[in-house]
């Protein structure tokens, strides 16, 4: 699924994943994506489950026209995961394919 591409498109270095775990409840996905929505961060891909009432997701997102800086991007959903009782992490894509090389 992230497989890496030598001379990949335009805007390369500025797309990121963005995973969320937690006990599953009303609101997860429209709570992140609406960060995400409030800071023009463009949704690529998503892939969600549920696993015996744990929610699972995974996103790549498009960062090249957000309104705010990565670090800010990332305490947003870093707090938004802490209100909705969930864990989310945020990496750029190209750390992500690195730290997931086999």
């Amino acid at each position: 699924m992230f497989e890496h591409r030598p001379g990949r498109e335009e805007g390369a270095g500025k797309r990121v994943v963005i995973t969320v775990l937690g006990k599953d409840r009303v609101g997860i996905i429209a709570g992140v994506s609406a960060v995400l929505a409030e800071n023009d961060v463009n949704i690529l891909d998503i892939s969600q489950t549920i696993l015996q009432d744990i929610f699972t997701m995974v996103m790549v997102c498009d960062i090249r026209n957000c309104k705010i800086d990565f670090g800010t991007l990332k305490e947003k959903l870093k707090a938004k995961g802490e209100e909705l009782g969930l864990q989310i992490q945020v990496q750029h894509e190209d750390v992500f394919q690195f730290m997931h090389r086999i």
